[in-house]
Order: structure tokens, then sequence, then C-alpha cells
């Protein structure tokens, strides 16, 4: 399996076609994912980009990191495991009824 890449840094305005054109620069795009916001269908700015390759991941962070992408400079670097949050967190509830 070829390494997971993280993208930050994005205009609110990427789409995952746009960021899938600018990886393939570096290979071949496995997948491709803008993060939205639940609440407002809004990107959060940070994506994730999947190459064929474990070569090809590391070219695509090695030259894309510091590029620009409609604007915005990005920053691309090996994605970490999501860490495990405690249930609720540290958020207020709202009012369910």
């Amino acid at each position: 399996m070829a390494k997971r890449i993280y993208v930050g840094g994005l205009s609110y305005g990427t789409s995952e076609t746009t960021l899938r054109e600018h990886f393939s620069q570096a290979g071949s795009v496995t997948s491709a994912s803008v993060i939205m916001d639940k609440m407002t269908g809004r990107s959060k700015g940070f994506g994730f980009v999947e190459m064929a390759t474990d070569e090809e991941a590391d070219k695509a962070i090695s030259t894309l990191n510091g590029v620009e992408l409609e604007g915005r400079k990005l920053t691309v670097n090996e994605a970490r495991p999501m860490e495990p949050r405690a249930p609720g967190g540290d958020r207020p509830r709202r009012n369910t009824w």
C-alpha cells in the first residue's frame, strides 16, 4: 500500500479534481479527497492524497511541499494515523430536544 499524504493549506474552493490533477505531476494518483465540514458543507482547508507507489508519494512530498495551488502555499507531508479522541470531546453539548 502506498503512503497516504496530508495536504494542508488548501483554498476553500479547491476541488478533489483539482487536487488530483495537481498531484498527478508526481505520478499516478490512487485517490484524492478534500475534507469537508459536516455542518457547513465547506472545505476545512486540508485533504489527503494516495499515490500508486511509495516512490511517487515521496516525490510528491519533496516536489509539492511549499508550492502554490490556487493562490495558497501547500503543506505536503506523510499523513499520520488519526489519534483516538474521547467520546464527546471538550465541546459543550447541544440540546437535542
